[in-house]
């Protein structure tokens, strides 16, 4: 018998259950007792049953279909994001199309657009922007919507995000505490747009480590790059090498700027730390693997994604009268190694 002659009844048939316990079998398989689950499948074997996913999806108006929108999937930190995200939606019986923006805001909403005719049971964004009307348009497009590594504006949405202001101030009370003592404040921040969220939150937490220790925030040197890159960041070293006086210690606000800058700076004839200390941001996998292993604070970017995946779950098990947005916000944590290390 060809696969598209068998139907759920056929399975029923031959497992002794109902038509619906083959259909929760296949889409809600945690409310089946495990000996009828175990019947269902070894029916669907043996008579190598594939179910009609599309026109389930027509019948019922959604589908297990998640949809992940992020700026770069180069960027390892959205890779790590990608993976738990996929790995919490598997183990509940979704699948995930990952969409990729490019910083591109018209194709961001291309992809909602793309999502909504698929008719995907929701969507995980990185948004480009978490202004509250671009949000709303993304909404109006697509389905149950929740952000990721942005705060969503109260009322407006779920959202999961890391305290990127706490983290800023950990990078740079570590810097102030030495081992190559910053009392005075000279330390330089090398950071991207602050039009970019957690930009803007990791330089606030930089300035509140300045006044926590009792210095002047404006006495914070800054610079700013174009593009976070390993590149970009080695340019920046090499300024930072080349002004008087020269610094204590550098708080790059990603990875990579921070593995340019350390280049940058051998570049400018400072050792890093004996000379200077550098601190990165997102404990990326390179950034213990580089010449200098990286001093840096820790995001838990694999967490954010299951807990992404977990609140849009749990939004779409209620209706949208009834349901109430929540904020997640997790904790970042310093990991100390050779480019900024404790003191002595």
């Amino acid at each position: 018998m060809a696969k598209h002659d068998i139907g759920f009844a056929a399975v029923a048939r031959l497992a002794g259950v109902s038509n619906a316990t083959v259909s929760n079998t296949l889409n809600r398989p945690e409310i089946v007792a495990p000996a009828t689950r175990e019947r269902v499948l070894a029916a669907i074997e043996e008579l190598d049953f594939v179910p009609n996913r599309a026109a389930a999806t027509l019948r019922q108006g959604t589908n297990r279909l998640i949809g992940l929108v992020i700026p770069d999937i180069a960027n390892p930190f959205y890779s790590a994001i990608a993976r738990g995200v996929t790995e919490a939606a598997a183990g509940h019986g979704y699948t995930v199309a990952l969409c990729v923006s490019h910083d591109d805001p018209d194709l961001e909403l291309r992809h909602f657009e793309m999502l909504a005719e698929h008719r995907a049971a929701g969507a995980l964004v990185a948004p480009l922007t978490a202004d509250a009307s671009r949000l709303a348009q993304l909404r109006r497009v697509g389905s149950r919507l929740v952000l990721m590594d942005r705060t969503a504006p109260e009322g407006t949405g779920c959202s999961v995000a890391i305290d990127d202001v706490h983290g800023g101030e950990l990078a740079v009370a570590h810097l102030l505490a030495g081992p190559t003592p910053a009392s005075d404040g000279s330390i330089v921040l090398v950071n991207g747009d602050l039009a970019i969220p957690q930009c803007a939150d990791r330089r606030e937490g930089a300035r509140n480590a300045f006044i926590a220790a009792g210095l002047d925030p404006d006495d914070l040197r800054e610079v700013t790059v174009d593009e976070m890159t390993v590149d970009a960041g080695r340019i920046a070293g090499r300024r930072i090498a080349a002004q008087t006086p020269r610094p204590t210690g550098v708080f790059c606000t990603n990875d990579q700027l921070a593995l340019g800058v350390i280049r940058g700076l051998n570049d400018g004839g400072l050792a890093v730390p004996d000379e200077v200390s550098v601190v990165g941001y997102g404990d990326l996998a390179l950034a213990a693997d580089g010449r200098v292993p990286l001093t840096t604070v820790e995001q838990p970017k694999d967490e954010l994604g299951r807990m992404a995946v977990e609140i849009l779950l749990a939004e779409l098990g209620t209706d949208r009268a009834s349901h109430e947005h929540v904020t997640r916000t997790l904790e970042p944590h310093l990991v100390v190694r050779e480019s900024a290390p404790l003191p002595a």
